[in-house]
């Protein structure tokens, strides 16, 4: 009898070749040492690279790796979004190929999720957490004002980093979320927060240490700038005051 995957690591991808497989390599060395089933989950953005190419090579060395390639570029969020649709696994983790924060922080949120909560989120804004590398400067503080503009639209006053690229899941959380998920781009973090929070799922967050990696595609402006964020940011709560996320109390 086959047995049930237990968890499913989901893993965005844009321009990655260069670092893909160093990060594929320190997860599969990782859950190898582990006594239970996963999958890994690339799912490629559209990228102008062999990003998915390079991730299928790693086939053979990474167990249950599957590559979703897409065939035009659609954002993060829209990636990460399909990749949480796809897993099969009971509880679900989704990181950043550059392997910005390590997969072996699973070790310690997996327990949570077995305690009851129902969705995690990395933070590297909470006593315990830490910033090995930090991002340039304009950068930090770009994010520093977008996220307490976060806080303040959607109410998520307890969250000081809601757009940290390490969340775990339930599986049920997981696809209970993503099947009403709309934002594509990097907005999709905090919209993942506010419905796991509407929807009742309970939400835990947890510390992370996490060093930023050259090659970001985060700019003011575009579709993956900041300006881009706080208009996500505004749509999500127009479409929570509209009702429009199919939320039934």
């Amino acid at each position: 009898m086959e047995q049930e995957l237990y968890l499913s690591v989901v893993i965005p991808a844009y321009k990655e070749k260069e670092r893909i497989g160093s990060n594929l390599l320190e997860i599969e060395k990782f859950l190898s040492t582990k006594n239970f089933e996963y999958e890994v989950i690339i799912v490629v953005d559209g990228s102008p690279d062999n990003t998915a190419e390079v991730s299928r090579n790693y086939a053979k060395q990474v167990k249950n790796l599957r590559v979703i390639d897409n065939d035009t570029n659609h954002g993060k969020g829209y990636v990460v979004r399909q990749g949480l649709l796809e897993s099969k696994g009971k509880y679900v983790v989704f990181l950043d190929a550059d392997g910005s924060t390590s997969i072996t922080h699973v070790e310690k949120f997996l327990p949570e999720l077995e305690a009851g909560s129902d969705v995690i989120v990395g933070s590297r804004k909470i006593k315990g957490a830490f910033v090995q590398i930090h991002q340039p400067k304009y950068r930090e503080f770009m994010g520093e004002g977008g996220n307490w503009l976060i806080r303040i639209v959607l109410g998520l006053w307890s969250f000081p980093d809601t757009q940290c690229g390490f969340k775990m899941l339930t599986g049920k959380a997981a696809h209970e979320i993503a099947k009403r998920m709309v934002v594509d781009r990097f907005g999709f973090d905090f919209e993942l927060i506010i419905l796991a929070k509407v929807l009742g799922f309970k939400i835990k967050q947890m510390p992370v240490r996490w060093l930023n990696e050259e090659g970001s595609t985060v700019s003011l402006t575009g579709p993956n700038g900041f300006i881009q964020v706080l208009i996500d940011l505004f749509k999500t709560k127009g479409r929570l005051i509209a009702g429009k996320y199919d939320i039934k109390k």
